[in-house]
């Protein structure tokens, strides 16, 4: 990608709040923020991400420099939230490396198991304001009216594509996870492979700390039991492998979960792989999501007693 073609506000950025104007782009890519990769004059390789400001920016860019700071395996922030116009703007180190682990056996469960527990007892003490509003893919208590968060690009599409099966199993996993009225706690919510880098059995970086959300623990480890095999396109684990997981993340933080926060759980790992399908459907996307969510959704709905 040519320097000319970035956006007219980042060198002048760069300049002021890095100490440099970027002379090489390394990558760019975008997905919930566009992430710019990025190469200074004097040499440093960096990383801004520019994202819609709805006011979770500064709370998730806090936890993470929190967590980078006391050696957690993640980039560690060179900036405070900055507003750009319309954009929350930040920048961090360039953390290369690492491979992502493909595979959603109950044997990698219980390893991406052992990471989230990780990850979760690093940030159970860390105090930021809430990140709301909630990724949608996790915000199954959103105000708005339906099963579905309000989210204009996907409710403005034909809705007709999106199978019935899809729409069943997410009301039913979002009517279980309401009626349980567990506390909520900060937690990540995109924990997938392709977030993910290891160096052999070592966990090297986790990524995309713009997706932590403020849910229920369980809620969050269920959401992570059925994402964490994705490497590419939404999917779903398998649910031998997603018990794996549960029983994992419980071992590791030695913490049995109730029957009412397993159910949560199970509801959470439905209610995301629906909203997946639902987005893939809409957007002319892959249908593995939406095919493992056909194969599964009855065992995963009645361990979530929905």
């Amino acid at each position: 990608m040519p320097l000319d073609a970035l956006p007219d506000w980042l060198p002048a950025w760069c300049l002021d709040q890095l100490g440099g104007e970027p002379t090489g782009v390394l990558f760019r890519s975008r997905q919930v923020s566009e992430v710019f990769g990025l190469r200074l004059a004097d040499g440093r390789d960096v990383v801004v991400k520019a994202r819609a400001d709805d006011g979770r920016a500064a709370s998730c860019v806090a936890a993470q420099a929190r967590l980078a700071g006391r050696g957690f395996p993640c980039a560690r922030p060179l900036t405070p939230v900055v507003g750009v116009g319309a954009l929350a703007v930040h920048a961090e180190e360039h953390r290369p490396g690492g491979e992502v682990l493909h595979g959603d056996s109950p044997d990698i469960a219980v390893r991406c198991a052992e990471a989230f527990a990780r990850l979760m007892a690093e940030l159970a003490d860390v105090i930021v304001a809430p990140p709301l509003p909630n990724p949608p893919w996790v915000r199954w208590d959103g105000t708005g009216s339906g099963t579905w968060p309000a989210i204009g690009f996907l409710d403005d599409l034909d809705q007709s594509v999106v199978s019935g099966h899809i729409v069943e199993a997410a009301e039913r996993a979002r009517g279980r996870l309401l009626a349980a009225a567990l506390p909520s706690v900060l937690g990540h919510a995109d924990f997938e492979a392709q977030n993910l880098r290891w160096q052999g059995r070592r966990l090297w970086a986790v990524h995309d700390w713009d997706s932590l959300a403020w849910q229920p623990e369980a809620a969050l480890v269920g959401a992570a039991s059925g994402s964490f095999a994705s490497a590419g396109p939404p999917t779903l684990a398998p649910i031998e492998s997603s018990e794996a997981f549960l029983a994992a993340y419980q071992d590791f933080r030695q913490h049995v979960f109730t029957p009412v926060e397993l159910e949560v759980a199970w509801a959470a790992g439905v209610w995301m792989a629906a909203y997946n399908a639902r987005e893939m459907a809409l957007c002319g996307g892959s249908s593995a999501g939406g095919d493992a969510l056909r194969a599964q959704a009855a065992e995963r709905l009645r361990r979530a007693n929905a």
